[in-house]
């Protein structure tokens, strides 16, 4: 019978040899953290400020440290988190910001009150970058505690305003390069023919039919 120390050991040599036939990285479109030369547009609550202005510097830092620059930077304040779809809808309709950073804190209570609010907030924002076509990036904390809050704004648990800055440079770049590929496959599209043949114009068509006409006609009167 085997003992502890042997199973481990041969589990050890297991697990190096399949990190050694492990298998390339797949081929994939991704987008680059690069903020140089967008817009960001950031939409933070005032309720729980204690918790959602540590979100904003977080996300502020993150934008700036990946190359934006502070003018272009927009920070709209709102009451509260109920508020938040409402504004990164209008400011998304602008087409002046690459991305909107929605940014809240919700606490559990004691009533339903919580449960309504945040599907509200989760289902505004949704809608508003599925209609708009801008990504918004969720940074609104739904937690069960103030200690949870604290945790999930820079203590143990990292900062989601940085996370949320983070997701919304790389869909921001994402977006371009799937625009981009999709705008070829057009252009390419309009420049041939369903049956994948390169579409003749409309006049050349027409010059070429009436030279055979005209060919057509020579022949019958030198028949005659």
């Amino acid at each position: 019978m085997k003992t502890f120390e042997q199973v481990m050991k041969k589990q050890s040599k297991n697990d190096q040899h399949t990190e050694l036939r492990a298998e390339p990285r797949l081929r994939a479109m991704e987008g680059e953290l690069n903020a140089s030369g967008m817009s960001y547009a950031i939409v933070v609550a005032r309720f729980n400020a204690f918790i959602t202005e540590r979100l904003l510097q977080s996300a502020y830092d993150g934008l700036l440290r990946s190359g934006a620059k502070k003018r272009d930077i927009q920070i709209v304040r709102v009451p509260g988190a109920f508020e938040i779809p409402s504004a990164a809808r209008t400011l998304a309709l602008t087409k002046k910001y690459g991305a909107i950073i929605c940014l809240g804190c919700l606490l559990r209570g004691d009533t339903a009150h919580y449960d309504v609010i945040v599907n509200e907030v989760t289902r505004g924002i949704g809608q508003s970058a599925q209609e708009t076509g801008v990504p918004h990036a969720f940074g609104v904390l739904t937690c069960d505690s103030l200690e949870q809050a604290i945790d999930r704004a820079g203590l143990k648990m990292g900062n989601k305003g940085f996370e949320a800055a983070l997701a919304a440079i790389e869909m921001v770049r994402l977006n371009k390069a799937i625009s981009s590929q999709l705008s070829a496959v057009v252009k390419n599209r309009g420049r041939r023919g369903a049956t994948g043949k390169r579409q003749v114009p409309r006049v050349a068509r027409n010059d070429k039919a009436e030279k055979r006409n005209d060919k057509a006609g020579k022949k019958t009167k030198r028949r005659k």
